[in-house]
């Protein structure tokens, strides 16, 4: 079993910046790859960042690459996500996940655990 616990969101203007932390526990942190995922009030939830477990490769969704950096230290179990140059359309609450294979986070479906999410809000 493994619990996330997302911190970080918060109220920004548009061109701002905020970092998200998910911290882990539980089994071997360092042997799931990490993601983050957003949604928006009124829509499904889709995939944005993830990071994979060996040698850190990163993916990125095309509406984030350039603005959004997600990185992990192994060492305190913690997965970040950096949001630079924020949008109103980036608004959603943004949710930690975690498992075996980034090829299911990037898919976005069948993933083993979840966090509770964190409202990141971008005023205009």
């Amino acid at each position: 079993q493994v619990q996330l616990v997302e911190s970080g969101g918060g109220l920004v203007q548009a061109g701002g910046s905020l970092r998200l932390s998910c911290a882990a526990s539980g089994r071997t942190f360092s042997s799931y790859a990490m993601g983050w995922f957003r949604q928006a009030p009124g829509k499904k939830r889709e995939f944005v960042a993830c990071i994979t477990w060996s040698v850190g490769s990163t993916y990125y969704a095309d509406s984030v690459k350039g603005r959004f950096t997600i990185s992990r230290d192994n060492g305190k179990n913690t997965v970040y996500l950096q949001m630079n140059s924020l949008k109103p359309d980036d608004t959603a609450v943004y949710y930690c996940a975690a498992d075996p294979y980034a090829s299911t986070l990037r898919r976005g479906s069948n993933i083993d655990y979840w966090g509770q999410g964190t409202q990141v809000t971008v005023s205009s």
